[in-house]
């Protein structure tokens, strides 16, 4: 029952993207590989393209990758995020120069398996979500894999042909001591340049084994404890191979339940009581959760550590860095760009367009190889949006909790901010009204350390009364939601750019003759968060549809075809429409 790979429907923004599923299920990217001819051509459109949606709404910088010679399975042109590409000052600027990052990676990337170093690949809130692969092994170290980073320039694809040295041999026990201080120690200085406390580690083993070897490593087993100043968690995930049984289910997640009584299977969940406080999750009950409630729990977990009031950044890792790691970091730009927090001025099928390409497919993901064994975590990303629309993912509940005065809602401390243009402390003798900059766009305000402090009730009915007819209220009334999606005509922008970096204005829209300036960036509501999810997660479905598909699951005694098959049909027209 998949569907026939044919055109794309009309529209540029639909073209790309199904052009991009094209290229992604055909072969498997890599930097090194790069030269020319048309699949050539097909990827430098797509990097191109990467730059032009970072440039929209942050200033970079880009680690030249062209040949691989920095790491085979990364992208060519690895993005730098360092602030918001507003004009004014960023109170959430990253302090990371490149110059010295890339000094730090071409030191550092020895010590993670296929020298898939901890890359900065989202900036929120100036801290830096990070992804990588897991730490090398003696198989990898020690076998063709560290011949080859020493004497051939970093080529790292054999790591799988590792020679027969054991990480327990006593005999090398000395040189294994000095050799991960020395590598492991340039990972260290790596991570704290990038401000990174947490590290998340998506294995569900301690040390990944091949051919009784082990050939990687991870931090919660290093011996020596070299990363005991770090954040630790644990939070096993299922692998890549798992996803056949999603697949073989009709692609239904729920009730689907991981065997954790595996041989292989040795690391435990283990997260820091501090990260666990806020969340009411029973943490104990995590080998009882389906793949459904397994995913929401760790996300929430995410979040709600980026979410933090510390400066720290993240890294998210499973033992190669492009199965797992790229489901966690996509859901996690896609809540977070839901919420108005990042990339606030892409649209859905651009953001959309931008996580399927870098996150995935130039982080070298293997749809290829994916598909053909029927792992398709790959669309369970996409396809798992649904369960992520609710406001309990979102990483603005907590700021609202805390910003918003009881008698107050969201609409009206906006309005507070609107009467008050030239303060930032006080309003009138009623009201005190302390702020902090959004980490979205800048010139956008969420309103994060609100110190309201009414005179009493009748102050806050006058106040009410007083702005009930106002051009402002009229703007942020609740009635006027669905003007939220401001369009995009009539915005000024102006762009300086060059190789290595790219700058834009803010872009605004004023309406009417108010003086209010509306950015693009801002909090949202349940519903838009809600809307803006299921229009990604919808013109994902159309386009796999009409381009990769899926394969059918073995038809049931009454002929029907699967849950999710029906939903293809339906959305690509051929059926009525109903409930998803």
């Amino acid at each position: 029952m998949a569907a026939a790979r044919g055109c794309p429907p009309a529209g540029s923004g639909d073209r790309a993207l199904a052009e991009l599923l094209l290229e992604f299920s055909r072969a498997q990217y890599r930097a090194k590989d790069g030269g020319g001819g048309a699949a050539a051509a097909k990827v430098e459109r797509i990097e191109r393209r990467c730059l032009e949606l970072f440039g929209r709404d942050y200033r970079y910088s880009v680690i030249p990758n062209a040949h691989g010679e920095v790491c085979a399975h990364y992208p060519r042109h690895i993005v730098l995020l360092e602030r918001d590409a507003g004009a004014g000052r960023d109170p959430f600027e990253s302090t990371v120069q490149v110059g010295k990052l890339q000094d730090l990676i071409n030191r550092s990337k020895m010590a993670r398996c296929r020298g898939r170093f901890v890359c900065p690949v989202i900036l929120y809130k100036g801290k830096h979500i990070c992804r990588s692969a897991t730490l090398a092994g003696w198989g990898e170290l020690y076998g063709r894999t560290g011949y080859n980073y020493i004497f051939s320039g970093g080529s790292d694809d054999a790591w799988a042909d590792a020679e027969d040295i054991s990480e327990d041999d006593s005999a090398l026990r000395n040189a294994d001591s000095q050799l991960f201080d020395k590598v492991r120690g340039h990972d260290i200085k790596l991570l704290r340049y990038l401000s990174v406390r947490y590290i998340c580690d998506l294995m569900v083993e301690n040390k990944k084994v091949k051919f009784g070897l082990n050939v990687t490593s991870s931090e919660k087993v290093d011996k020596a404890q070299r990363y005991a100043d770090f954040m630790l968690l644990s939070i096993p995930y299922p692998g890549c191979e798992f996803f056949k049984e999603y697949k073989d289910r009709d692609y239904t997640a729920e009730g689907l339940i991981f065997n954790w009584k595996q041989d292989y299977v040795d690391a435990p969940l283990s997260i820091p009581v501090s990260l666990t406080q806020s969340l009411n999750i029973d943490w104990s009950e995590y080998q009882s959760w389906d793949l459904v409630q397994q995913t929401q729990n760790y996300l929430k977990l995410l979040i709600s550590i980026i979410n933090s009031d510390d400066d720290s950044g993240l890294l998210v890792h499973c033992i190669s860095g492009w199965d797992r790691t790229p489901l966690f970091i996509s859901l996690l730009r896609l809540s977070l760009w839901a919420d108005g927090l990042i990339h606030a001025s892409l649209e859905p099928s651009e953001i959309l367009y931008l996580t399927v390409a870098y996150d995935w497919f130039l982080f070298g993901h293997m749809l290829v190889d994916r598909l053909s064994k029927g792992e398709e975590i790959f669309f369970f990303c996409f396809n798992f949006l649904k369960h992520i629309t609710s406001e309990e993912f979102s990483a603005v509940k907590s700021q609202r909790r805390k910003s918003l005065p009881p008698s107050f809602t969201l609409e009206e401390i906006c309005m507070l901010k609107q009467r008050d243009r030239g303060s930032t402390t006080s309003l009138s003798s009623d009201f005190s009204l302390g702020m902090e900059s959004s980490p979205g766009a800048a010139g956008s305000f969420t309103y994060e350390a609100v110190e309201l402090m009414p005179a009493g009730a009748q102050a806050q009915a006058a106040w009410r009364k007083s702005c009930a007819s106002s051009p402002q209220a009229v703007l942020w009334s609740r009635a006027q939601q669905s003007e939220d999606r401001l369009p995009s005509a009539g915005m000024g922008e102006v762009k300086s750019s060059s190789s290595s970096s790219s700058t834009h204005s803010d872009n605004f829209l004023r309406i009417g003759s108010s003086p209010l300036e509306v950015p693009r960036s801002r909090l949202v509501s349940a519903s838009d968060r809600e809307s803006r999810l299921e229009e990604v997660r919808s013109a994902f479905l159309a386009s796999y549809s009409r381009t990769i598909g899926l394969k059918a699951v073995p038809p049931s005694p009454s002929g029907a075809i699967g849950g999710l098959l029906e939903q293809f049909v339906r959305g690509v027209g051929l059926r009525g429409s109903s409930t998803l």
